[in-house]
């Protein structure tokens, strides 16, 4: 998960990609460079295991955040692929929580195509597990993908996944021979064209179906379920749902707070519940369409480098857009799923909302805790082998230079209340647990703090969690639970 913006770096001379990712992290554009493991085509001298793999290490030596914890000297040639280096480079930092696999290399083609239009190859569904119960769950559904189309959607439960059906295997079995990664490996590479028979149970309905896996665009906003106006009492609530910061969500976003701003919407929900990040760019539009009462000089967050590439730290005011709201109140629903440019957006509002606890406060986290990845990675480019290496590169702060929340901001945020993830109802209807919650903070009913409990690599925490494969795709990295 990532937030990414795209600027140049004044000391190279090619135009700079920065990062953050969130559950893998977040990103804004870093400095060009190139090298690693991408999915596009690999060729000429320069584009060998070992000439990337070097590449590689000298940009990490170059741009990382966290310099002492990089190893002095570490063989290439025992690691049979670029990312089994970098994922050694930086193993020091990731044990000590603060690079959790967010320094990774990708293919410049396929992240051009997700970050533009949300472009990807999948069934189009969200999978949540329970590895207790060994069951799994339909988080969301994409439109335009093949899942939603033959029938599969949120709430429904995967009972088998087989190749064909007559090799259906039911899930609790995969769970007890393999775990999550059984039942993540079941559902094939992510290539157009994988064909699986699923078999699942919704609304009492128990149907098997053959879907074959297709490259379709994600919806940031949803179009069934994205934006609301919430009658609650006598309060009308607005409600949006952001699945990824793409750019492709910039006309949605717009669009939304424009017609919530005509309504004359002053409370807002705004869910983040399974958003792993995306680009600083709609990271910013969002800080700027809820920040219509915000001034220019005022701060909504800051990029920070170490000390010696500090000539390339960043400070984002806050931009009042012509859709920009004036919340009086406000809600962020959150869970261990969210990430990166969602933890930016949510930290760079702390400052900003008036903090006392209970009914007079004006700003909250709702549901779980989040993942904690307070820091940015910037993309280095080697356009001939169609690498482009993700650096943790910078961290990020809000204008009062709070960050550092590698544990979630269910700390950070002074109020919060704890709220289920509740699949048997539609995502921003009224009684869904995390959005009832939410409108019993706006309206200051009583509710429970989040306990704050530090997340893990695996998402932490009892209960339902995304599924995530060992190596998962750029798409599955920002769009947690994607298969």
């Amino acid at each position: 998960m990532s937030i990414r913006r795209f600027r140049r770096l004044p000391i190279l001379a090619l135009i700079p990609a920065l990062l953050i990712t969130a559950c893998s992290g977040g990103s804004s554009p870093p400095p060009s460079g190139g090298g690693g493991g991408g999915g596009g085509p690999i060729a000429g001298p320069n584009c060998s295991l070992r000439a990337r793999q070097d590449w590689a290490a000298a940009q990490i030596r170059e741009w990382y955040l966290f310099p002492e914890t990089l190893p002095a000297s570490l063989d290439p040639g025992q690691f049979t692929s670029v990312q089994d280096y970098v994922d050694a480079l930086t193993a020091t930092a990731r044990a000590q929580g603060k690079d959790r696999f967010f320094t990774a290399i990708t293919s410049i083609a396929e992240e051009n195509a997700f970050f533009s239009q949300g472009q990807t190859a999948a069934f189009g569904i969200r999978v949540q597990y329970d590895n207790a119960a060994r069951r799994a769950f339909i988080a969301d559904a994409f439109e335009g993908a093949p899942a939603l189309a033959a029938g599969i959607d949120r709430g429904a439960e995967l009972l088998a996944i087989g190749t064909s059906p007559d090799t259906l295997q039911n899930v609790s079995t995969l769970f007890a021979q393999g775990g999550s990664a059984a039942v993540s490996d079941a559902f094939g590479p992510s290539t157009a064209g994988v064909q699986r028979t699923i078999r699942f149970v919704a609304g009492g309905v128990t149907q098997t179906v053959t879907i074959t896996k297709a490259t379709f665009n994600i919806q940031p906003v949803s179009p069934r379920f994205g934006v609301r106006v919430i009658q609650d009492g006598p309060e009308r609530v607005g409600y949006i749902n952001l699945r990824s910061f793409i750019s492709s969500a910039d006309p949605q976003l717009r669009a939304a707070f424009a017609d919530l701003r005509a309504q004359g919407i002053s409370r807002f929900v705004i869910d983040f519940r399974y958003n792993g990040g995306g680009l600083v760019s709609i990271a910013e539009l969002m800080g700027n369409l809820l920040g219509g009462n915000r001034l220019p000089s005022e701060i909504f967050a800051r990029e920070v480098f170490r000390p010696e590439k500090s000539s390339n730290n960043v400070t984002i005011p806050f931009r009042v857009q012509p859709q920009s709201v004036s919340p009086l109140r406000i809600a962020f629903i959150g869970t261990d799923a969210t990430a990166s440019a969602s933890e930016f957006v949510i930290n760079g509002f702390i400052p900003f909302f008036p903090q006392p606890a209970g009914q007079n406060a004006s700003m909250a986290l709702i549901g779980e805790n989040t993942f904690g990845k307070p820091v940015g990675q910037i993309a280095r480019d080697r356009a001939e082998c169609d690498d482009r290496l993700r650096i943790t590169a910078f961290a990020t702060q809000n204008g009062a230079g709070q960050g550092d929340y590698y544990d979630g901001l269910a700390t950070r945020v002074p109020n919060s209340c704890a709220a289920t993830d509740d699949l048997s109802r539609p995502l921003g209807d009224a009684q869904e647990a995390s959005t009832a919650r939410a409108l019993d903070f706006l309206n200051g009913r009583v509710c429970v703090p989040i306990d704050g409990v530090a997340n893990t690599a695996d998402g932490g925490g009892a209960g339902r969690q995304m599924l995530r494969p060992a190596r998962p795709t750029l798409a599955q990295q920002e769009v947690p639970g994607l298969y």
